[in-house]
């Protein structure tokens, strides 16, 4: 599901627009959180050079392939971030995609993609936390009522805690999830904590569901150099 191919490039989407606007011809972009390489590899060309930064190595796995069927230089390093950040070379362009909300200490992880940016730092995000939309699920088979946060709003005010003023361009899409894939429902199944025998009704469940489109935030900024 994380496959660059699984999400098909938005050549005008924010998000890409301002990384690609930062970059030089055969720059170099830094794919934190990078799973499959989407978001990277929708900056080739003009991007020449990649790297991604990833915890699991079965990803890190499909980036290098992707990247190489691409024909372009890639570097994978297997970790967390900021704990490997260390390891990871600046690049013209940082981007994380979709990788925020999962991020426990999210100011040191934020400080980390700056540091590392020579040009500018591309953040995308849902406009809320993807799992509120299984909240009625959780309703549904638990009785129990979710949050309706964290929200993008949540992380452009730490960004400017941190005396960041980004750019923020919101768009929306189609949702790319098929409820029909036993993937999909698989997961959705782990999610809501619930055993394997009970998938048939997750599947029932999820395919009851009003397939909204999907609200998203693209955060940019070019981080201060000292002269």
């Amino acid at each position: 599901m994380f496959r660059a191919g699984a999400r098909p490039p938005e050549p005008d989407s924010p998000p890409r627009a301002a990384a690609a606007e930062a970059l030089p011809p055969g720059g170099s972009v830094l794919d934190v959180g990078c799973g499959g390489g989407a978001a990277a590899l929708a900056l080739v060309p003009p991007a020449g050079e990649l790297t991604g930064v990833d915890p699991s190595a079965e990803l890190l796995e499909a980036f290098a392939a992707d990247a190489a069927a691409a024909g372009v230089a890639h570097s994978e390093v297997c970790g967390s971030w900021p704990a490997v950040a260390g390891q990871v070379p600046p690049a013209d362009v940082v981007v994380c995609a979709h990788v925020a909300y999962n991020v426990a200490d999210i100011e040191p992880f934020l400080v980390a993609l700056g540091d590392h940016a020579r040009r500018r730092v591309v953040l995308e995000l849902t406009t809320r936390h993807p799992l509120c939309a299984t909240a009625p699920l959780w309703r549904r088979f638990w009785g129990i009522e979710r949050p309706s946060g964290p929200t993008a709003d949540d992380l452009i005010a730490v960004l400017g805690e941190l005396g960041v003023d980004a750019e923020v361009a919101r768009g929306s899409r189609p949702s790319r999830r098929d409820r029909t894939d036993p993937a999909q429902v698989a997961m959705v199944r782990r999610q809501l904590c619930l055993p394997a025998e009970r998938e048939p009704e997750v599947a029932v469940a999820l395919a009851g569901l009003p397939d909204q489109p999907v609200e998203t935030v693209a955060a940019w900024w070019d981080p201060a150099r000292p002269d």
